[in-house]
């Protein structure tokens, strides 16, 4: 079941990244998560209430610790896409963000078997090439392409340690048995992005408008309040680091839909992180 919930949230979060992506060629970035923020907690909110189960205030800290570190990861994230290559970015922080929360599980005497240290191993490799794509020409010389590259890796790591330490604090959210710390920790990311609208007086996407970019965001936020849940459910049914390494796969959802929906092109690299993703997919599930 663990590869189950965890394949299910990978697709579903890299649908969501895709919809938010296409949502922000048409807006800012901060516009459009301080819509999909709030909508994907409405959701998350309401499964939580039919799940029903006791209130726990272990739970509900780890929860908002999560919404918070996900949350600034985020738009860390962003501002290191403006700031250095996404070439740089995109892989570092993909990486950052599965290494930091499967050293955590070993560290703690989670014991895979071969095969699956195989197939863990052979899935961070897919999640580095697939993210990886063309850099822009650095502006200014060889000296500004390094310090542009320094800020990308920079910016790269910090973002995957707010995502890292995301998958680290919902599952110990997630031992409570309920749902309600995914509703916290959606809530702090809904937080932070009406926060950060605020800041830089940024005006949310409305129906009007725009129609489609509205439509993009709720759906981008639906997508990713379910992945959630998924995520939780997966870190509950096995390995947690098994549940990570699978559910970080998401990337290549992204690039595939941005394949075959919008016509991108793949570099070849991108090509041969998805056929090592399914390579380490059927030894984890073996």
């Amino acid at each position: 079941m663990v590869v189950i919930f965890a394949l299910t949230a990978a697709v579903l979060y890299g649908t969501a990244d895709f919809l938010g992506g296409a949502a922000t060629r048409r807006a800012s970035p901060i516009a459009v998560l301080s819509v999909t923020a709030p909508f994907g907690e409405v959701i998350v909110l309401t499964v939580a209430l039919v799940a029903g189960g006791p209130l726990r205030m272990a739970g509900l800290w780890w929860g908002l610790a999560g919404g918070a570190a996900g949350g600034g990861g985020l738009i860390v994230f962003y501002a290191g896409l403006a700031a250095g290559p996404m070439s740089v970015v995109a892989p570092v922080s993909a990486l950052v963000s599965t290494v930091l929360p499967v050293g955590v599980a070993l560290a703690q005497g989670e014991r895979p078997t071969p095969a699956v240290v195989a197939g863990a191993v052979i899935c961070l490799i897919a999640i580095t090439l697939v993210s990886m794509e063309g850099a822009k020409p650095a502006q200014g010389g060889g000296e500004a392409g390094r310090a542009r590259r320094g800020r990308g890796l920079a910016y790269g790591i910090a973002a995957g340690l707010g995502f890292g330490l995301f998958f680290l604090f919902m599952r110990n959210a997630s031992a409570t048995g309920v749902l309600w710390p995914v509703g916290l920790s959606r809530l702090a990311g809904a937080v932070i992005g009406l926060g950060a609208a605020a800041l830089t007086r940024t005006r949310p996407v409305w129906w009007r408008p725009d129609r489609g970019v509205f439509v993009m965001a709720l759906a981008s936020g639906t997508f990713d309040a379910t992945a959630n849940l998924c995520y939780v459910l997966a870190t509950r049914a096995g390995l947690f680091g098994l549940a990570v390494v699978i559910t970080s796969l998401y990337p290549g959802v992204t690039v595939l839909l941005a394949r075959l929906t919008l016509g991108e092109r793949m570099r070849w690299v991108q090509r041969a992180g998805l056929m090592l993703a399914a390579v380490g997919v059927v030894l984890l599930t073996a």
